[in-house]
């Protein structure tokens, strides 16, 4: 079953620990949100992801300019996301990912740098080429296949950037959490 999440590349930022209700049960997207999160919903939660520091809220203009959209664009996103319970927006204060929005894009993370491991790795695409590669696959990556790339690459805790992996519990590495 394909949760359709999961985010990121090479993001710099100092990982946060994210708190899942039961320890056994795999995120599901369509509990989170009802419909199946689309591709651009995911890539905005994993912007606002980066760009987000701690308690810190991140502006609509910031977003759009990551994001590279127009404000409009940005605002109406962020609106469809409140909406869905995946950020917290107050209307000119910023954006904050609820403990759901954060689960999908630490996700979305987890299954794009595990894609980026298994292409250098296992089929030898090179390290300046698995990027993109991974930002195509990583939202239709089942939790099936995730769980077997993770297992075949030996539970990895690092991209071949050097960037952590969150664990199938979607907890950073311990030397890396805060």
């Amino acid at each position: 079953m394909s949760t359709r999440a999961r985010l990121t590349g090479s993001l710099q930022e100092k990982p946060r620990s994210v708190s899942r209700g039961h320890p056994k049960r795999r995120l599901d997207l369509r509990t989170v949100a009802g419909p199946a999160l689309t591709e651009a919903i995911q890539d905005y939660l994993k912007a606002i992801y980066k760009l987000q520091e701690g308690d810190a809220r991140v502006s609509v203009t910031a977003l759009a300019r990551e994001q590279r959209v127009a404000a409009g664009s940005a605002s109406e996103m962020v609106k469809k996301l409140a909406a869905l319970e995946l950020v917290d927006h107050a209307p000119y204060k910023g954006i904050r990912l609820t403990p759901a929005g954060e689960r999908v894009a630490v996700e979305v993370i987890r299954h794009h740098r595990l894609l980026e491991l298994y292409l250098a790795e296992t089929l030898g695409v090179d390290v300046d080429d698995v990027h993109d590669e991974a930002d195509r696959l990583e939202h239709v990556l089942s939790e099936e296949l995730e769980t077997r790339i993770d297992r075949a690459l030996g539970f990895p805790t690092h991209d071949p950037h050097g960037d952590p992996i969150p664990n199938a519990a979607l907890e950073w590495p311990k030397s890396q959490a805060s």
